[in-house]
């Protein structure tokens, strides 16, 4: 038991409702902080792309872990991915759009700027954007195609975990490169937000897994073991819905979409290749169903961006159609 734990249940104070307290109040004391380190040298889509997977995934990851440490059903690993990256590229994308709009670049309204400066600030948020559904489309089909003889093993997972790992250099690489033309550097207040965000990272940690363990010790009802990989996935998708209509209320669309999309990199190929590579992963007929649905979405993202630079309103209620389609696919057809 960590030491967290241990003081939760020293003072009486152990239940799910206690831990899922923990995990919504560490996430967003992690948002508060992440939006702080954005006047500190780091820009919103570096924010969206780098850091916020990171926290947000945090959980996906732990999960994984857990499953691997007891020798769990490989299978439910690829289910909480599939929710994971399913709710975040239709619900949590859509569901914003619908209240607020996503337009990564505004509307232009009067006389055009003499400048430039925002637009042209809007037009390479977009092509980052752009680049990150793209990954999306690779990476998706990329386990589709590892996963044809219908499971994924060590090699595969392997493979995953190096796209991951080149994709990562890459950004890393773009945003050091943004910060040397800006001439940005990191100051002491952007190291201790980080610390505090690790800390945030921790309470997380805590949480998520005592809420996983408890979850795999339920029978009987929708709540239980057999739907472990279903309601893990909708739980750690919940710093990705704080996410989304925080920064969707802000109207960051920017951060909304590389948060979500970003996030879903952590499942697909992260989570699901480090998974793979220690216990192999079957692959039955839902997930590639669910993997075609994944494709489409990401493809009508970049669609809507290049036509008319973001998600208008009506757009989003496609997308949560196509998330009520994919919980009647998954859970009762």
């Amino acid at each position: 038991m960590s030491p967290l734990a241990h003081w939760i249940d020293a003072f009486g104070l152990t239940s799910p409702w206690t831990y899922v307290g923990l995990f919504l109040l560490a996430s967003l004391l992690m948002m508060w902080r992440l939006e702080a380190m954005l006047d500190q040298g780091l820009e919103g889509t570096a924010l969206g792309t780098i850091v916020m997977p990171y926290c947000s995934g945090l959980g996906n990851l732990i999960f994984v872990y857990l499953v691997v440490a007891h020798r769990g059903p490989a299978r439910e690993v690829l289910t909480n991915c599939l929710v994971n990256n399913v709710t975040n590229l239709t619900l949590l994308l859509g569901l914003p759009a619908v209240l607020w709009g996503l337009a990564v670049i505004p509307p232009r309204s009067g006389r055009k700027s003499r400048s430039g400066g925002g637009d042209t600030a809007h037009q390479l948020n977009r092509l980052s954007l752009l680049l990150t559904l793209t990954a999306v489309i690779f990476f998706t089909g990329a386990v589709w195609v590892l996963g044809q003889d219908g499971r994924l093993d060590r090699t595969d997972g392997l493979m995953l975990i190096g796209l991951f790992l080149f994709w990562q250099c890459f950004q890393v690489f773009d945003v050091l490169k943004h910060n040397v033309r800006q001439k940005t550097s990191f100051g002491l207040l952007f190291y201790l937000d980080a610390l505090i965000v690790l800390a945030c990272a921790y309470a997380v940690y805590v949480s998520l897994d005592w809420l996983v363990a408890w979850l795999g010790q339920q029978h009987g009802g929708f709540v239980n073991a057999g739907h472990l990989g279903w309601l893990s996935g909708w739980l750690m998708v919940l710093p990705n819905g704080l996410l989304a209509f925080y920064w969707g209320w802000k109207r960051r669309a920017d951060i909304v979409y590389t948060s979500q999309v970003g996030d879903g990199h952590i499942c697909i190929p992260l989570a699901l290749g480090l998974c793979a590579a220690f216990h192999p992963v079957p692959m039955p007929d839902f997930v590639e169903t669910s993997l075609l649905l994944l494709l489409g979405a990401a493809g009508a993202h970049i669609l809507f961006l290049l036509a008319g630079g973001g998600l208008p309103r009506r757009a989003g209620w496609l997308f949560l159609a196509a998330y009520g389609w994919f919980l009647y696919a998954g859970l009762l057809r």
